[in-house]
């Protein structure tokens, strides 16, 4: 299998695997691709320790790395996943916050690893990008919101 010219690398603290097997149960075009185990000892683990899991999300190459607890996942970077309807949505929100993880604002929840996801139905950025009255009326309806409620876009769109 060719190596991605680009790959996101991630950093996690000796879980990644577990991660990535995650993202791959919930994710479709997703799956883990390879596990490395170190061949020497390193800062945060031992000869032997998984060091590096090759993966996908959606169809975007990923590594995780091992690398202990040194960096911390943040708000400035996240994955997007457009969804298509309130039961799609509702799945991959539920998943992630159910499984340790935390509702934040506007679509946003944080997995129980740290990083943070966007789970954004089309119909809200399809309104955003037709820009006008109907993109700030979607706007305005989604800025309480945690998880996006299709419903409330789609009424806000009509006005």
């Amino acid at each position: 299998m060719a190596t991605a010219k680009n790959t996101l690398c991630l950093w996690y603290n000796n879980d990644a695997e577990d991660a990535a097997r995650f993202y791959a149960a919930t994710f479709p075009d997703s799956e883990v691709t390879a596990v490395h185990r170190a061949p020497s000892d390193y800062p945060s683990g031992k000869a032997g320790d998984v060091l590096t899991v090759q993966f996908t999300v959606c169809g975007i190459p990923c590594i995780g790395l091992n690398g202990g607890d040194i960096f911390t996942h943040s708000e400035a970077f996240s994955f997007q996943i457009a969804t298509d309807d309130q039961e799609e949505t509702d799945r991959y929100w539920n998943a992630i916050v159910g499984n340790g993880g935390e509702e934040s604002q506007c679509g946003w929840c944080r997995d129980k690893w740290g990083l943070s996801w966007q789970i954004t139905p089309r119909i809200l950025t399809d309104a955003m990008a037709r820009g006008g009255g109907e993109a700030k009326r979607a706007f305005e309806a989604m800025m309480p919101m945690r998880k996006i409620d299709i419903a409330g876009i789609e009424a806000a769109i009509r006005g």
